[in-house]
């Protein structure tokens, strides 16, 4: 009795059943017949131990914070970590004075204002311009084109006007279908006419330099518009047409879209107007 006992717990010590005693089972102990060993618990031959969790082997498996560490500007080399944070400092830095320096431009007078004034306007204009036409409660109502007509010298020495020319209408045709068009083509004519009325009286008198300047603006920005013929030109005269915006088709409103003209004095052409390159050849021949 204590010999079986003593082999039941050396079969439960190596994981295999122990067969039931009587006489039906006797072959099993014949030399011979005995069944193979089922394999040893590995297990058992130490301590077991268990697999740490995110660590590199764990690879998919690893934890969220694993993969994290992993991952963003660590998992990059030295120099580029050097280089990625030099272009974030840059980036903030630019933010944070572009947003200074509009803060500045919108915010009333005061004594940063009054010293570095010409500062911040350099900063926001022309890209950065702040206005509030757009919220204003009478927002802009009008169609206003810009055009221009010129007095030529032709060959023989006489002198002849050409018809208006809509240089709106050219900016016009040259944004539409564009997903991308200049600041040039969007506002230089508007700038420039908002530039010229506000420095000059109803009667077309400059208000000092401002005026002066705002002239030689228009028509140099005329000038450039009459390139192919800029070499003829003795005078330019420019003017606005304002029209109204119709009312929508399901409105009972009436508007007036008859348009409305303001022409610009006659102003003669100097060599600093024209184009470089501009050839006069042939009005100096003329002449």
């Amino acid at each position: 009795m204590d010999a079986y006992v003593e082999k039941g717990a050396a079969d439960a010590d190596d994981g295999r059943p122990t067969p039931p005693s009587g006489p039906g089972n006797q072959a099993s102990a014949a030399p011979g017949n005995e069944p193979p060993a089922a394999p040893r618990n590995q297990a058992s031959a130490g301590p077991v131990t268990e697999p740490v969790l995110g660590s590199p082997a764990d690879g998919p498996g690893a934890s969220p914070a694993a993969e994290r560490a992993g991952a963003g500007i660590m998992a990059l080399s030295m120099p580029y970590q050097v280089v990625l944070a030099v272009a974030l400092a840059v980036a903030g830095v630019f933010a944070c004075v572009h947003l200074a320096m509009v803060f500045l431009h919108v915010a009333p007078s005061n004594t940063l204002t009054k010293r570095h004034g010409q500062a911040v306007d350099d900063w926001v204009y022309p890209e950065f311009e702040q206005n509030w036409k757009l919220f204003a409660p009478n927002p802009l109502q009008q169609n206003v084109s810009v055009e221009v007509r010129a007095e030529l010298v032709v060959a023989d020495g006489s002198r002849r006007t050409t018809g208006w020319i809509d240089l709106t209408a050219q900016d016009a045709e040259a944004i539409r279908h564009n997903p991308m068009p200049s600041h040039a083509q969007q506002n230089e004519l508007r700038r420039a006419v908002d530039f010229y009325l506000n420095s000059h009286s109803d009667d077309h008198t400059p208000n000092g330099m401002r005026g002066r300047l705002s002239e030689e603006y228009m028509r140099r920005i005329a000038m450039l518009r009459l390139a192919d013929r800029s070499g003829d030109v003795e005078r330019v005269q420019l003017r606005t047409v304002t029209r109204a915006v119709p009312a929508p088709a399901w409105s009972s409103e009436k508007t007036d879209t008859a348009p409305s003209y303001r022409d610009f004095p006659w102003w003669p052409v100097t060599d600093a107007d024209r184009p470089a390159g501009a050839d006069r050849s042939r009005t100096e021949a003329g002449r």
